[in-house]
């Protein structure tokens, strides 16, 4: 018992569900505001300010509204979820996997999670009806903002994001709250590729996919 409680030190104050919910919120907008935050650095910008200006067709406040109801959504679908799939002992208190089992419930829900996204966002691709008036929202912030990671179309955010995290859970019934980190992790690790940064003669930096 020593090891899970160290792992589920909240509990007598918040539930796991409250918590797997909640806490990758918090993180989300820590992190990205934090970023968001930072005092302006040109030298080291991948884009300068005057481009971020120009190019976004879409203004922060926006994008914050838009990720603000992504997280709605998927906050609302994830309490339901732990309802549904909750499980419990005769006593009446929830079973907690062990650290091996959890281990393997993360690693499958990731694959299932990454593949199911992979698809879906390449299919939007494709798809001209789906991209022109679904998918091309996520394509109007050019130039990123740092809390715009989950920014995109309301049904886009909940057919990638909230469904493929809802299939990983039920599919393995993986541990608490794993599936909103997914989402994250794989819009940064997924496209991942080797590149070089090049500064550019008007200012920021550029980074240009290295050729084999």
């Amino acid at each position: 018992m020593g090891i899970l409680e160290t792992m589920v030190f909240w509990e007598g104050y918040v539930s796991d569900e409250v918590m797997g919910t909640f806490a990758p919120i918090v993180l989300y907008w820590f992190y990205a505001g934090f970023y968001q935050l930072l005092p302006r650095l040109d030298r080291y910008r991948l884009h300068t300010k005057k481009e971020e200006e120009q190019k976004n067709l879409v203004t922060l406040p926006t994008v914050v509204k838009g990720v603000l109801l992504q997280q709605v959504v998927q906050a609302t679908i994830a309490q339901v979820l732990f309802l549904v799939t909750a499980k419990a002992s005769l006593s009446g208190v929830p079973v907690q996997p062990s650290i091996p089992v959890q281990i393997l419930q993360i690693f499958v829900a990731m694959i299932v999670l990454d593949t199911w996204q992979y698809f879906m966002h390449r299919y939007m691709h494709q798809n001209k009806f789906l991209y022109r008036h679904i998918h091309s929202q996520h394509h109007r912030l050019v130039v990123p903002y740092a809390v715009g990671a989950l920014y995109n179309h309301p049904l886009e955010g909940f057919l990638l994001d909230t469904l493929g995290g809802a299939i990983s859970r039920l599919m393995i019934t993986v541990a608490f709250g794993c599936p909103p980190f997914f989402s994250i992790w794989d819009r940064v690790l997924g496209t991942h590729m080797p590149y070089s940064l090049v500064t550019r003669q008007e200012g920021g930096l550029e980074a240009r996919p290295l050729k084999d």
